[in-house]
């Protein structure tokens, strides 16, 4: 009786091969992403343990980093004004973000140019759009400004010159920029919506407040719900729009975490301190990622 399983070695030859095939394709990226990305990761784990300035021996501080955040006055500001800046660029953006959609759903002339202008901001240079912000709020040469006094306003605001104005600024600012590319999710999750229900609520008398909160809302639940995780996880991160808007200031009232980080890292050079905010960041990170996966098996 000839054996079935003759042809066994060689298949397992030909599937080694496909896989050796396959992984060479990944590896190139891999290695970049273990080199560049992974390492540093586990590195800085590690060094939130650790106390090294750069160029001195590495020593070990074990909880001492973590210990001093309860005393640092300058990372309970940086938290809280993360928090007060995820408070509210998150729901501004939403709002912004869901009304264009609303609105370029709907068949109007010129939808497909103002459907492009709107995400323009999102694709735009962040130096270029950030000096013309800086320009357009400028407290003395300003348009808004110059508009606001002609409109008879006394007091002025300083926006970003000013501690008061700083962090509205900030969150305006993002609201611009960011709103354009969750107004294309928005419309994703509006075209998705059955047209048939709409007609069913015009049948039993609906207008259009009810059809938006028994309908729109409700089936547009799991789009805000991906939206709201990824703006909270965007906002915790924020850097770059903190950078070239105030650069923490004026004072300390638009320090935000990641630009503590980067100052306690690359400005103090305290690489095991800056570190630890580092992880106390990811793990907050991770608790709204937690969060996501929850909201994904909910609405699955």
């Amino acid at each position: 009786m000839r054996s079935t399983t003759a042809p066994a070695a060689p298949q397992r030859g030909r599937d080694l091969k496909r896989s050796l095939v396959a992984y060479s394709f990944i590896a190139p990226n891999f290695v970049g992403f273990a080199i560049f990305t992974l390492g540093p990761i586990v590195f800085a784990f590690i060094l939130a343990f650790l106390n090294w300035d750069g160029s001195n021996p590495i020593t070990f501080a074990g909880l001492d980093n973590f210990i001093r955040l309860f005393d640092d006055d300058q990372f309970k500001t940086a938290l809280r004004n993360t928090i007060a800046y995820t408070g509210g660029t998150v729901p501004l953006t939403i709002a912004c973000a869901l009304g264009l959609a609303m609105l370029l759903n709907q068949k109007i002339a010129g939808r497909n140019f103002f459907r492009s202008v709107s995400f323009f901001p999102y694709v735009a240079s962040l130096v270029a759009v950030a000096v013309v912000w800086n320009m357009i709020f400028n407290p003395a040469k300003g348009p808004v400004n110059l508009m606001l006094a002609s409109l008879g306003v006394k007091r002025l605001p300083g926006w970003a010159a000013s501690k008061d104005w700083a962090m509205l600024t900030v969150i305006l600012f993002s609201v611009w920029k960011n709103m354009g590319y969750y107004m294309i999710i928005y419309l994703a999750g509006l075209q998705g919506i059955n047209p048939e229900l709409y007609e069913a609520a015009d049948l039993d008398g609906a207008n259009a407040w009810h059809k938006f909160r028994f309908i729109t809302v409700p089936q547009l639940s799991p789009t805000t719900f991906f939206v709201l995780i990824m703006l909270t996880i965007q906002c915790f991160k924020v850097y770059d729009q903190i950078y070239m808007i105030t650069q923490g200031g004026p004072g300390t009232s638009t320090l935000v975490l990641v630009y503590h980080i980067y100052n306690t890292a690359f400005l103090s050079w305290n690489l095991g301190y800056a570190s630890a905010i580092a992880l106390v960041l990811f793990a907050l990170v991770l608790a709204v990622t937690v969060i996501q996966f929850r909201g994904e098996r909910r609405y699955s």
